[in-house]
């Protein structure tokens, strides 16, 4: 059922494809491919397929960084793409406020500081969407990863609440219980006051 449910999501969301986004000051054609996962899914996939070919992401950091937010892989060889070593710089964007659970991610190629995919050849090109188009089950984890963490979370989140209202509770039988005792302690005082007071009054009366 799983498969089929990202088989239909990749026929309906289509393929990769060419486009430009911004980076390093300047327009820069990229792979781009629209999914319909949450960014982080998406983001969280890529880096796990990459990081078991053997490369970790630089991340993009800084205030003033206009390419805050991309991450980096450095000198990175991936055979499905091609047979030279480049720079993969990927950046995955929420399609808009209303569609959280959709994305696009932008992949830049680059070799020597320039980008690669402006002199790639069509097929290597090709292999590059490929790539993208066959992360599907990748996304598909990631995302179910993240909806079991959230979960775990929300769980978390009510023990602590029942945790706190039973420590709430305990509190508050503790002061009834001390307000009980109080109240039969001040009984008492009542009494012992009202009996002293009626043995005053008496003697007022034999005066």
């Amino acid at each position: 059922m799983t498969f089929l449910l990202t088989g239909l999501a990749a026929f309906v969301f289509g393929q990769a494809y060419e486009g430009t986004t911004k980076y390093d000051k300047k327009t820069q054609k990229a792979i781009m491919i629209d999914y319909p996962y949450p960014a982080e899914a998406v983001e969280n996939a890529f880096i796990q397929k990459m990081e078991k070919l053997g490369y970790k992401p630089k991340e993009e950091k800084g205030f003033l960084n206009r390419d805050k937010g991309f991450l980096v892989f450095k000198n990175a060889y991936v055979t499905d793409i091609s047979d030279e070593r480049m720079d993969y710089i990927i950046n995955v964007e929420r399609k808009s406020r209303k569609e959280s659970d959709e994305s696009t991610l932008y992949v830049i190629m680059s070799r020597d500081g320039e980008n690669a995919i402006e002199k790639m050849q069509y097929e290597n090109i090709g292999r590059a969407k490929v790539f993208l188009n066959t992360m599907f089950p990748d996304i598909e984890a990631a995302n179910l990863e993240l909806q079991i963490k959230a979960q775990e979370e929300k769980i978390a989140k009510a023990e602590k609440k029942l945790r706190d209202l039973r420590d709430d509770q305990a509190s508050l039988e503790k002061k009834l219980r001390e307000n009980s005792k109080d109240q039969d302690d001040t009984q008492k005082d009542i009494e012992s006051h009202r009996q002293a007071l009626g043995t005053l009054i008496g003697k007022r009366k034999m005066n």
